[in-house]
């Protein structure tokens, strides 16, 4: 069985480096074979590659190179790229993850050219339209036809849009995957020292979502009541390169906040770990806070992800900034709510993929291929 594995951003890399390396290691008499393809959605070369390297995926078999642009023309981009390379040579099946432009850019130009899709973190939704990764899920789930999920509630919404739940496949959480695989290889960044930080004795900050980043006037009153409610203790803010353009035209006078470049995953993924807690718009980073049991502060009012509140470590604030100072307060001085890691968060959910596209994905290409 040959297979497209589809990335386009640095959290998409996460998500299907240990596909590929599962792939690699456990392809049962050879019955899998994978095409990696990666768009380029991302344009910050230079950290992309980084995470190439961190997490040990190979160079890609094609690469789109689409960089930046808006929905409609990234979208519009590697649908064009991803359709060229369809017709050279089509696979059995693309597999596609997450929730980006390349998420469904890539899904549509496959089905379109009558190659099956499965989407790896398929079902899960935030029931906010008003953010483009929430149409990019809905519309990819309603043309694939495999649908790898994080657990029950993904289902629950699957079964409730009319997926066939033959077609439901349960793993777990495959960005997990990575963090467990690479625990022990997390370093310090080079600000560690020099700043004299210590665990569990600063914040982790990241920003990049519009509601809180494109109005000057949000983003000024975001960071000044975090600046104000955390104790003095440093916040260390990864600048995304989306909100450096408004930041860099806002007149701030910031104590306890620190800017830096965007950091590799192993750095990143030391100071999630060692944070007192992160504050965020990200709801990927609410999955490793709540594995890490770091405490999480995110600047949303729903989340696509409710395990993380449900059960681990995640509080919404939305824009709240009163809720924000509390919350803050709290995570200051150690105090956080009890929680625990949702099951099937345990490192073996590529595996679990790969033991079902070896026993029933390639059985049923057989039998096509016999019709």
């Amino acid at each position: 069985m040959q297979i497209d594995i589809i990335a386009g951003t640095r959290p998409n890399l996460v998500k299907v480096a240990p596909l590929i390396s599962a792939i690699n290691r456990n392809s049962r008499e050879d019955l899998l074979h994978y095409r990696f393809v990666y768009t380029g959605q991302h344009y910050d070369k230079k950290l992309s590659t980084c995470f190439f390297h961190d997490l040990n995926i190979p160079e890609p078999d094609i690469n789109l190179d689409v960089g930046s642009g808006s929905h409609a023309v990234q979208t519009a981009q590697i649908m064009i790229g991803y359709e060229a390379a369809l017709s050279k040579s089509k696979p059995d099946l693309s597999i596609v993850v997450g929730d980006v432009n390349s998420t469904l850019a890539c899904a549509l130009a496959a089905r379109k050219c009558n190659v099956e899709v499965a989407h790896i973190e398929a079902g899960i939704r935030s029931g906010d339209l008003s953010m483009p990764e929430e149409t990019n899920r809905i519309a990819t789930d309603s043309i694939s036809n495999w649908f790898y999920t994080t657990g029950e509630i993904a289902n629950r919404n699957l079964i409730k849009s009319g997926t066939n739940s033959n077609q439901i496949v349960t793993v777990g959480n495959i960005m997990i995957d990575s963090l467990i695989g690479k625990i022990d290889e997390f370093v310090q960044p080079d600000c560690w020292a020099p700043l004299g930080l210590t665990d569990r004795s600063f914040f982790l900050l990241t920003l990049h979502r519009p509601e809180n980043v494109d109005s000057p006037k949000t983003l000024h009153r975001l960071l000044s009541a975090i600046d104000k409610n955390v104790d003095g203790k440093p916040v260390l803010f990864p600048v995304h390169p989306r909100t450096r353009p408004i930041l860099n035209a806002l007149d701030l006078n910031l104590n306890n906040i620190q800017l830096f470049e965007p950091f590799r995953y192993l750095e990143f993924m030391h100071l999630v770990s060692q944070s007192c807690a992160v504050i965020t718009d990200s709801g990927g980073l609410s999955e490793e806070t709540t594995f890490l049991k770091t405490p999480c502060i995110t600047l949303r009012s729903s989340t696509e992800r409710p395990e993380t509140v449900d059960l681990g470590t995640n509080i919404l604030v939305g824009n709240d900034t009163s809720e924000l100072a509390i919350h803050l307060k709290h995570a200051a001085n150690g105090n956080w709510k009890q929680s625990k890691v949702p099951p099937l968060w345990d490192g073996n959910t590529a595996q679990r993929i790969v033991e079902h596209l070896t026993e029933h994905c390639t059985i049923s290409t057989k039998l096509d291929r016999s019709a």
